[in-house]
């Protein structure tokens, strides 16, 4: 965002995410599932490369063949057939994102997963003391989860302060290292680290809400 450095959209995502993962071999973790960190490219076209990503690991929906679908980003297609799984579908467990600045995590939204909210609510409980008590039913939307569940697997987005992220920094020349939050940084990184770890050592699957349907 020409003189912005992308620090709170979304250097502050990448260093969560890499700091999360210097926290479990710090302390000598050894998750039972892979553990994976992505750093998306062409979330602001149209979630292009967490899409592509998807569809190439886990499954895709047909091409659509009407004109207005296809015009579409893939993200906002209806289903236009069943849903083309691949091997590796099943082996998902489940899939976290960060997105909105640099702000204190507060909690999680379900994307109304109704099965996942005591699983959330149990491992956000270590962490009200530092401000994260919240799991919302609700959806939200517009950046890279939905890739996930947009064909049934569970991808969830965490609910943050706000900052000024969407009142003066978020796609602005604003956007630069001094509005971002170290303490809160370290917050989220401590959340993240502690939910991978949770989801990987978890025996059951992570619950998915039904498939969607053309």
């Amino acid at each position: 965002w020409h003189s912005g450095t992308g620090a709170a959209d979304n250097a502050a995502g990448v260093a969560v995410m890499m700091e999360a993962m210097r926290i479990l071999k710090a302390t000598g973790a050894k998750p039972k599932r892979t553990i994976r960190v992505a750093l998306w490219s062409g979330e602001e076209q149209g979630l292009i490369g967490s899409q592509a990503y998807v569809a190439k690991h886990f499954g895709r929906f047909p091409e659509p063949t009407d004109p207005a679908q296809k015009a579409l980003p893939a993200s906002l297609r209806d289903p236009t057939g069943a849903l083309q799984k691949t091997r590796d579908y099943g082996k998902f467990q489940v899939y976290f994102n960060m997105d909105n600045g640099s702000g204190r995590f507060r909690g999680i939204y379900a994307q109304e997963n109704l099965a996942a909210m005591p699983i959330f609510e149990a491992w956000l409980a270590p962490f009200h003391d530092v401000g994260a008590t919240t799991v919302a039913t609700r959806n939200t939307g517009s950046t890279d989860h939905i890739s996930f569940d947009r064909i049934g697997l569970p991808g969830f987005q965490f609910i943050q302060d706000r900052l000024d992220y969407f009142t003066n920094v978020h796609h602005s020349h604003l956007d630069t290292w001094d509005h971002a939050e170290p303490d809160d940084l370290k917050q989220a990184a401590a959340i993240v680290a502690s939910f991978a770890y949770n989801a990987a050592m978890r025996e059951q699957s992570f619950p998915r809400k039904a498939e969607p349907q053309p």
